[in-house]
């Protein structure tokens, strides 16, 4: 019996193709009318029974439910059995997106294939959309967007389907780096929504924006848009998951590890109670990734491990080896390194990854075993054949760098030397290849010829095409007698299999694993620089590859006056600090050239540290407990109440004690400020390293009442500085919940000749950023350690990120955070110091600005605040430099805690 033979079987019909259609807007209600159809079938209308199963399926996707959808399709294709094959091409056409995104794009494209044969006209075009789905997931980008294309045109009458084609297409786009197209068609893709009632297809469309951004590289706009987005999706959790995955990819990529596991830390559970399988691999492994760049390396492995049991049970392949590579570099980051390794020349001696984050510590302690350190080397070696043989060259050859540096790390030299030689012959990134050669110059003795060849290496990414121009890893010995590589030139051999066109630095591949060669590389040229120093004295080659190393991180170019020996522009001394493992180093540089200064352990200056930290932080908790009234106790988030004595600010005995030892270990046991041509009193600039960029400088004895500045590289100190121009526009604003912050704003207000107060809005405070030469805000700050793109700052209409910031076009000569923790920083790696007064320090770089950031690391109080910037302002406006005038300042009040970043030895005031 057909429909058209019973009038019930087409009323009923009519109803289950009118959930179908509903299910898109309203699955709830859809759900329940294709149920109420299911209801009055009972069983004996095959045609309509099969179409409302497809409908309730429809709805269990909309609702997020996947298992749930692929059964009831299931259901349809044998519900319509034999009799009607449209409704089982049409059934198995809405299957093919549920099976892709439970795990099995190979079988979807099947399902495709199989309905295909009874479908025509406009369903032969919804089917083109459903299986560009299933190709995305396989990274198939082009076939999917000529799927998309045929589709789009044929689907004026289908809104739903048109924006779907249209949101795949713009998904393809953005993997194949066709931002404008991707952008495109996610804007239409939300018109076409909108208008036609679909509003969470338009929430996706618009969900994607972040991701886009981001792949572009514009992390502001992408965190804006995320911002949005997540508000848009919530009620979504399976989609909001997969679009937080999405972008938690490109922060990895932007170097931003701690944001992106943060992202991914909600993303994994939302995935799992969807039961996306297809999508939960990817995101658990991202979040393995994520770990491993963070230091976390226990996390990133039994993380890892389970995506490769998920990817395994999934037949994906081509992926094994990308969670394979994750578990065994977090195992190699979890082994220390031998004790013979240790005692051996240094010549001899590398790192893992070729980063300065050399000889990883176990809590234990436990010493590998031979066969054991063998045993890894073979792994990674084996698990480099893999990636290659899945069609990721790229990861391959860097593992295999890894795998060598490994096994000279781990005291096996002899198996090292033909995987680099592999390397240096084979690799199609010429950095990578460069890396090696260098590698095998130092084996061999020779650490100026390794010097060229990494400097070489280095070039190769800033040149056209990112590095993809000619190059000739094995014919580099008429360079070999540039031991700083400054003039390395490429010598007309062209790299194999590598696309001209393609930027390594924006490779999809580079996204998918936990390596960055070009900062992996610079850092080796450091720790050679240093094993050079060691022999010959040369502490200017060290300072040219510490800042070579910070450039690369921040994608910039290294400083000239550094690296062809240009007398330093700077005022004052610079002491530079780097590490090689645990051995902590000060360059200096002044008047009188340059100086290596070894300091001791890195690690016990770390601990140092935190111990400062939370001594001052105890402190201050208890002075604001005993200070408040019983009945309102004060915030403590600014409190660090001081005694006068010999330490401003900190009288306690215990933290006095340990600033005098840092001191003695850093600055004036070994005489760091003494030398290069360091006068007593004078201005310094510390350019710290790792978390000693926490540290509160200037409460450290040799440095109390002297211009410190604080900053993540020496480019500022390099660089010649304008004189000041004219009378500085000076404004304030004050946040809401702290007693002096107007009087302070107010105070500031009248210090200069040209200022005035403004709002504390997020809209103003980002005007003033455009329009002030001073801006000094007044309001609670807090720094967020594990995502320091989030930290933020309090206003009246809400918080304004450190993300924010990195669409301002300007920023001012002089920002005063006079905030608690504003000036808190984490860096992942050396010359990429994120947080608040990183973000504002960045604005001004890409700008070409130099720029200051006076603010704490250590809790200040409100009314302490108050008082130490009153006098602050008023030497300011006098004339001095920020960083002097901070000195003065806090000498005068004995009150501690703040820190001048950036270039802070340059007043603003001409005199």
């Amino acid at each position: 019996m057909t429909f058209s033979e019973d009038p019930l079987d087409v009323g009923l019909l009519d109803r289950a193709e009118a959930a179908v259609r509903l299910s898109a807007t309203d699955p709830r209600l859809a759900l329940a009318e294709a149920r109420a159809v299911l209801d009055l079938a009972a069983g004996a209308y095959g045609e309509a029974a099969s179409v409302a199963l497809r409908a309730t399926a429809l709805a269990a996707r909309e609702l997020g439910d996947l298992e749930l959808a692929g059964e009831r399709l299931e259901e349809a294709i044998a519900a319509a059995g034999h009799g009607f094959p449209r409704r089982v091409a049409q059934a198995r056409m809405s299957l093919v997106t549920v099976r892709a995104q439970l795990g099995d794009p190979e079988g979807g494209l099947l399902l495709a294939d199989l309905a295909e044969r009874d479908l025509t006209g406009a369903d032969l075009a919804r089917l083109g959309v459903q299986r560009s789905v299933a190709l995305i997931l396989l990274g198939r980008h082009e076939e999917a967007v000529r799927h998309c294309d045929r589709a789009i045109g044929l689907l004026d009458n289908d809104p739903l389907f048109r924006a779907g084609g249209l949101l795949n297409r713009g998904l393809a786009h953005t993997y194949l780096e066709q931002y404008g197209e991707g952008e495109a068609d996610l804007a239409e893709c939300a018109r076409v929504a909108r208008a036609t009632g679909l509003d969470h297809i338009a929430m996706l469309a618009e969900g994607n924006l972040p991701f886009v951004a981001a792949r572009r590289g514009d992390i502001a706009a992408a965190f804006s848009r995320y911002r949005a987005a997540e508000a848009a999706l919530f009620g979504y959790p399976e989609r909001l998951a997969v679009m937080r995955t999405d972008f938690a990819e490109v922060l990895v990529a932007a170097r931003l590890p701690g944001e992106a596991r943060t992202l991914l830390e909600q993303a994994v559970p939302e995935l799992v109670a969807a039961g996306a399988q297809a999508a939960l691999p990817g995101a658990r492994l991202l979040l393995a990734q994520a770990a491993l760049l963070a230091g976390d390396a226990p996390l990133a492995e039994t993380t890892a491990r389970t995506a490769l049991a998920e990817l395994d049970a999934q037949g994906r392949a081509a992926w094994l080896p990308l969670a394979r590579e994750v578990v065994l570099r977090a195992r190699l980051a979890e082994t220390p390194t031998p004790p013979a390794a240790h005692a051996r020349d240094a010549t001899a001696q590398t790192q893992a990854d070729g980063t300065q984050d050399a000889t990883p510590q176990t809590q234990g302690g436990d010493r590998p075993s031979a066969a054991g350190a063998e045993r890894l080397v073979t792994d990674l070696v084996a698990c480099a054949d893999d990636l290659a043989a899945c069609g990721w060259p790229g990861a391959s050859a860097a593992l295999r760098l890894t795998a060598a540096a490994a096994a000279v790390r781990l005291g096996a030299i002899t198996p090292a030397l033909p995987q680099l030689d592999r390397v240096a012959a084979t690799a199609t990134r010429p950095l990578v290849r460069w890396h090696a050669v260098a590698m095998r110059h130092r084996l061999d003795g020779d650490l100026d010829r390794a010097l060229a060849a990494a400097a070489r290496g280095i070039d190769a990414v800033h040149a056209p095409g990112g590095g993809a121009q000619s190059d000739d890893a094995q014919s580099d010995d008429a360079q070999g007698d540039d031991a700083h590589g400054d003039d390395a030139q490429s010598d007309g051999a062209g790299p194999r299999d590598q696309d001209p066109a393609r930027d390594p630095a924006r490779d999809p591949e580079l996204r998918v694993h936990a390596a960055r060669p070009a900062e992996d590389l610079a850092a080796f040229g450091l720790e050679i620089a240093l094993d050079r120093a060691r022999r010959t004295g040369d502490a200017r080659t060290v300072l040219v590859w510490a800042e070579r190393w910070r450039a690369v991180v921040r994608g910039a170019a290294a400083p000239t006056s550094a690296l062809h020996g240009v007398p330093p522009a700077g005022s004052g001394l610079l002491v530079e600090l780097v590490r090689r493992g645990d051995d902590l180093f000060a360059v200096t540089a002044g008047s009188k050239g340059c100086a290596l200064w070894a300091l001791g352990s890195y690690q016990a200056a770390v601990e140092a540290t935190v111990r400062i930290r939370y001594g001052l932080r105890r402190r201050a908790l208890q002075d604001a407990l005993r200070d408040a009234p019983r009945d309102a106790r004060h915030d403590p988030r600014r409190d660090a109440r001081h005694d006068a004595g010999d330490l401003p600010g900190a009288a306690d005995e215990g933290i006095a004690r340990e600033l005098s030892a840092l001191d003695h270990a850093l600055l004036s046991g070994p005489g760091t400020l003494m030398s290069a041509g360091g006068r007593p009193g004078g201005p310094v600039t510390i350019v710290p390293t790792g978390a000693l960029c926490t540290l509160p400088w200037p409460l450290l004895p040799s440095l109390r009442g002297r211009p410190v500045s604080v900053a993540a590289d020496a480019a500022a100190w390099l660089a010649p500085r304008p004189r000041p121009a004219g009378v500085p526009l000076v404004l304030s604003l004050a946040g809401p919940g702290l007693d002096h912050a107007a009087a302070e704003a107010d105070m500031v207000a009248a210090a200069h000749a040209r200022s005035r107060r403004v709002a504390a809005t997020r809209a103003e405070a980002l005007a003033a950023l455009e329009r002030a030469d001073v801006l000094h805000i007044a309001a609670h700050g807090m720094f967020s350690p594990r995502g320091p793109m989030l930290s933020q700052i309090t206003l009246d209409d809400g918080p304004l990120m450190a993300y924010d910031l990195l669409a301002a076009r300007r920023i001012p000569r002089l920002v005063v955070l006079s905030a608690c923790d504003a000036g808190m920083a984490h860096a992942p790696v050396d010359g990429a110091a994120l947080g608040l007064a990183g973000a504002f320090l960045d604005g001004a770089a890409r700008n070409g600005d130099a720029a200051c950031v006076v603010a704490g690391v250590v809790p200040v109080r409100d009314d302490e605040a108050l008082t130490l910037m009153t006098v602050f302002h008023t030497l300011l406006a006098e004339g001095r430099s920020p960083a002097e005038a901070l000195a003065q300042a806090s000498e005068k009040t004995a009150v501690p805690g703040l820190v001048c970043f950036g270039a802070g030895d340059e007043p603003l005031v001409a005199v």
